[in-house]
């Protein structure tokens, strides 16, 4: 009964977070991007700490595989974000460009 209390509530949260993400404006995207690597940073702790307390061989699996996945969420995120961010960059001018303005 508990397990499909579980699944219940992981259904509700990704339905949930679906919703909320997909009525974003594009204009927030970034500093929302920035703030869900903090929560995939926190994600990873909590699945180091599963993947200490794993006793079982399914256990120490599903949590090497949550740290690895985790680990892989944040450091993308923060890649992507870092990219996002590169774009609003003014663009160097060409040499012969800033030349013929001096």
């Amino acid at each position: 009964m508990q397990d499909l209390l579980f699944v219940y509530i992981f259904m509700l949260a990704a339905f949930t977070g679906y919703e909320v993400i997909s009525r974003v404006p594009v204009i927030l995207h970034t500093p929302l991007m920035s703030g869900s690597n903090f929560v995939h940073g926190v994600v990873l702790v909590g699945a180091m700490f599963a993947l200490g307390h794993a006793e079982t061989p399914l256990q120490l699996t599903l949590g090497f595989l949550a740290v690895l996945l985790g680990a892989a969420n944040a450091a993308g995120g923060y890649v992507v974000t870092e990219r996002m961010l590169g774009m609003f960059n003014a663009k160097a001018k060409p040499a012969v460009t800033a030349a013929k303005e001096a």
